[in-house]
């Protein structure tokens, strides 16, 4: 079976599973101490394409917590290596996510989203690296997007590789647990990727893929799993066709996204850091900005200055 749309998937609906709230619609002017390194920042910023690096920091204004910001719980999130290897931390992940899904599932892009779109309109990007799955950059209209860590609107069949939709897959799952939705008591929160905090799971049965009858799994990089090669190479490629690194909302804890830190700064180019709170690229940063991500990234799409005629990459 090919992947399926839903039919509600039109462009601003964002049906990641993900929103708590609604997202922010605008953005505080930036602070006397924020303007003044935000306007550094165009000191090493203008007058080059940039590649941009964004985050879960990024998504927190549509809504959507954040894995590791200084109001963030601790989490200890199941990895590919328990999901394929044990059936009850499946049921219990599957259980948890049909939850998390329906109680949030309708988050749209934020102020931030829209600036980087700006940013890219204008000429001013090699490209975008997103280590979020909540497709929210495609949404607000960006075109040359790398979804690192892939979509949470995306299942696929760990034996036969065929896609379906998340919502196809909601489907599925209410068809195989009825009532389930309006008997199970939400105990807590519900973590960034969907993960409600609820205590009966036992009963629940978890949907098998309609084409096999094979595993079925949300088509992202979970931890213990590597993002695919091919995918890191095409990111390394938009680094190598910028001349600086600006990282939006990302606390670069994962290797997956600090190693283009890494090799921005190894290859002499200016790395911009805006993030809430300590990142672990912060000792390789050109300048750190601790502030909002959207309200930084709207300053920078409106006041960045025009590319050179002819434009300017890494190369030049």
């Amino acid at each position: 079976m090919s992947e399926q749309q839903p039919k509600d998937s039109r462009p601003g609906l964002g049906l990641t599973g993900f929103a708590s709230g609604h997202a922010l619609e605008s953005v505080p002017a930036p602070t006397e101490a924020e303007l003044r390194l935000l306007e550094r920042a165009v000191g090493y910023l203008g007058g080059q394409r940039l590649a941009l690096l964004t985050g879960a920091g990024l998504s927190t204004d549509s809504g959507i917590p954040d894995y590791r910001g200084p109001d963030a719980p601790p989490r200890n999130p199941l990895t590919y290596q328990q999901f394929v290897g044990d059936p009850d931390l499946r049921r219990r992940y599957w259980a948890r996510n049909h939850i998390g899904w329906h109680h949030l599932r309708h988050a749209v892009p934020n102020p931030g989203h829209a600036a980087a779109v700006v940013l890219e309109r204008r000429g001013l990007l090699s490209g975008l690296i997103t280590q979020n799955v909540d497709r929210l950059h495609t949404d607000a209209g960006s075109v040359n997007v790398i979804d690192l860590h892939g979509r949470y609107d995306h299942v696929v069949c760990l034996n036969c590789r065929s896609g379906f939709s998340r919502s196809e897959v909601a489907g599925l799952l209410q068809e195989l647990n009825p009532g389930y939705l309006e008997q199970v008591r939400l105990d807590g929160g519900i973590a960034p990727d969907a993960d409600a905090d609820i205590a009966d799971t036992e009963s629940f049965v978890v949907a098998d893929c309609p084409v096999c009858g094979g595993m079925l799994k949300p088509d992202f990089v979970y931890f213990g799993e590597n993002v695919p090669k091919d995918r890191v190479a095409r990111a390394f490629s938009m680094v190598d066709d910028a001349g600086a690194l600006l990282v939006a909302g990302s606390s670069l804890t994962v290797m997956s996204g600090l190693r283009f830190v890494r090799y921005a700064a190894k290859a002499g180019k200016p790395v911009v850091i805006i993030n809430r709170g300590s990142t672990r690229g912060d000792p390789l940063a050109t300048l750190k900005i601790d502030m909002g991500v959207s309200t930084a990234l709207t300053w920078l799409a409106e006041n960045l200055p025009d590319l050179p005629a002819g434009g300017q990459n890494g190369a030049d």
